[in-house]
């Protein structure tokens, strides 16, 4: 038998269809307060949008530890071979808005949430091992020029173009972002990264540098953009779907998870930045080892609730896992609770898709729909048996030097790896790459951006520059100056 329906108080609801009226014609009623309730709620249904990576897909699964990694972290979940952590995952677009086509080609989110017994631990990462710029003051200012112009709200290709030329680190992504794996077939199809470098410590207080890798087991594929142009022409939601129904199907998706390994010392004196985010660590130098798996097996019951409330950041870190001096994580580690106290609320970790398993103690109160830990003792120091500290969770000191101050990078080489990925294309891949460029970098009249961004692309690589050149209709001498 069907549930009794009920307003928001639980009183019983008689009549969903017909307002109150005076007589058969006449006016709504104000004494109506289950018209009111319906549609006073109806208008506050809505929450802000995230900022960025609006357009997302979500799934819940489990990872499982297929290889010890106690000799490096004490971090629970990466001890104990065969141990199984439930997790929730969330795919998304960075610049497209929740309902813009999600087969468009963006870099995609790749976040994960692990519900460890020592509380929620959080990589949100990319299908990109690296990123357009590794200063968080510049990241404002790179979300707005991939979002839609202020004066005509349309998206611009000058706008994005403009900022890239401009920011040289950005050239490394820019390559990638333009080449093949910049348009997954699916969400099913496509690598990951933890893309900053972590630090693991172990039991004994042993440092280790970390670069986190999830390699598809369904093989990456990837799409044109002639291809993708279609599939959104025919469904916006098109990688979204692609995911659920393979859920619903028990066609099960799952990653392999690997993770490269750097000593303290080798890290700071590795001769690429470890702690630059527009660049990588060599797999010929530090190869990929296998971590374990994780499967999505489940697809969520509520979207709302499953996906649009669940929030990620990259301070949501578990003992044996800590933040390096990267800047641009460093700076993730404020924007991202703040942005989700602004679009959930300040208890938003208390929302069911974000609650960790073990119990909460702590002396933060009240606010709008908190569970307040109702009479247990709100401040510290006390003597009322409150929560107290865990040593557990220390971290580990860092030697620190130098004076303050707004420094670029010391490491200014953008240049090398962006170069070293061109000549890893085969030929078909690097054909595709220079149409990419030029209908985007060609498809405005701005000949200083195109100049200074083909600039760009010959300092990586001669060739690549000559053959972005050519495609431009650019005077080679000019790019050459």
């Amino acid at each position: 038998m069907a549930d009794k329906l009920t307003t928001e108080a639980g009183q019983p609801w008689a009549n969903n269809e017909h307002s109150q009226t005076a007589g058969v014609r006449g006016p709504v009623l104000m004494q109506d307060y289950q018209l009111l309730e319906k549609l006073a709620h109806f208008n506050r249904e809505r929450i802000p949008e995230r900022v960025v990576h609006a357009k997302g897909a979500g799934a819940k699964g489990v990872f499982k530890l297929t290889h010890d990694m106690s000799k490096y972290t004490k971090a629970d979940l990466f001890n104990g071979e065969g141990k199984e952590t439930p997790l929730a995952i969330r795919f998304s677009q960075v610049a497209g808005e929740a309902g813009y086509p999600d087969t468009i080609r963006d870099v995609r989110g790749f976040a994960i949430k692990f519900y460890t017994q020592d509380g929620n631990y959080d990589i949100v990462g990319n299908n990109t091992p690296i990123f357009f710029v590794n200063d968080p003051l510049k990241f404002p200012d790179f979300i707005h020029s991939q979002k839609r112009d202020p004066k005509t709200h349309l998206r611009s290709n000058e706008m994005q173009w403009d900022f890239w030329s401009h920011s040289p680190e950005s050239v490394h992504q820019v390559t990638y972002l333009m080449g093949d794996r910049g348009n997954p077939a699916s969400y099913r199809t496509m690598n990951g990264y933890g893309s900053h470098t972590y630090k693991w410590v172990n039991k004994d207080g042993e440092v280790f540098w970390v670069k986190y890798h999830f390699k598809s087991e369904q093989g990456v594929q990837n799409m044109t953009d002639e291809t993708a142009a279609k599939a959104a022409s025919e469904d916006t939601d098109y990688l979204m779907h692609d995911l659920y129904d393979a859920i619903e199907q028990k066609d099960y998706p799952s990653w392999k998870v690997y993770v490269q390994i750097l000593p303290y010392q080798e890290g700071i004196d590795y001769p690429a930045d470890i702690f630059d985010v527009t660049k990588v660590v060599s797999h010929h130098d530090y190869p990929l080892q296998e971590v374990g798996e994780f499967t999505l097996n489940e697809n969520p019951t509520n979207y709302f609730d499953d996906v649009e409330e669940l929030a990620f950041s990259p301070a949501n870190l578990v003992p044996g896992i800590e933040a390096s001096p990267d800047k641009l994580l460093q700076g993730r580690l404020f924007a991202y609770k703040d942005a989700e106290r602004y679009r959930l609320g300040a208890n938003y970790e208390q929302l069911k898709i974000n609650r960790p398993l073990n119990e909460v103690h702590n002396y933060e109160r009240d606010g709008f729909m908190a569970d307040n830990q109702g009479s247990d003792v709100n401040y510290e120091p006390n003597s009322k048996n409150g929560p107290v500290e865990d040593p557990h969770a220390s971290i580990t000191p860092e030697q620190l030097s130098g004076a303050t101050g707004a420094y670029r990078p010391y490491d200014q080489d953008y240049y090398s790896q962006a170069g070293a990925l061109y000549r890893l294309m085969s030929s078909e891949e690097k054909d595709r790459l220079i149409k990419t460029i030029k209908n985007g970098l060609g498809s405005f009249d701005n000949h200083e951006i195109q100049v200074l961004e083909t600039k760009q692309f010959y300092k990586a690589d001669p060739e690549y520059g000559t053959r972005v050149a050519d495609a431009l209709g650019l005077d080679l001498a000019e790019i050459k100056e």
